[in-house]
């Protein structure tokens, strides 16, 4: 674990990852982030992915110094604090699923 790099999540979504979102397992992960500090819970799943893999793919001693004053000044301001409707892994792609079902029978 480190300082800075993707939050990490349950061992058990591992199964559920692209192979595009395993990107962000070349990175140790850390307490915060990349996203955390571009919107935290206020961004959805599949952005909050983008960020990492953005993150895992451009890591710099910078871009983590950055990303550690910005989490100072957000916690500092409180800013995005949220737990209204923040939807969890699991049913993130529960609902993708879903619309990947539907798109390929034609209800889309």
């Amino acid at each position: 674990m480190s300082i800075i790099g993707p939050r990490p999540l349950m061992a058990r979504y591992l199964d559920y990852y692209t192979e595009e979102e395993r990107k962000r397992h070349n990175v140790r992960p850390g307490l915060s982030g990349y996203a955390q500090v571009h919107g935290r819970n206020n961004v959805d799943w599949s952005e909050r992915m983008k960020m990492d893999i953005y993150y895992a793919e451009h890591i710099s001693f910078g871009m983590d110094v950055k990303i550690l004053i910005d989490t100072m000044l957000i916690v500092l301001k409180r800013e995005g604090i949220s737990v209204e409707d923040m939807t969890n892994f699991d049913d993130f792609r529960k609902m993708q699923w879903e619309e990947e079902r539907k798109e390929k029978a034609g209800e889309i």
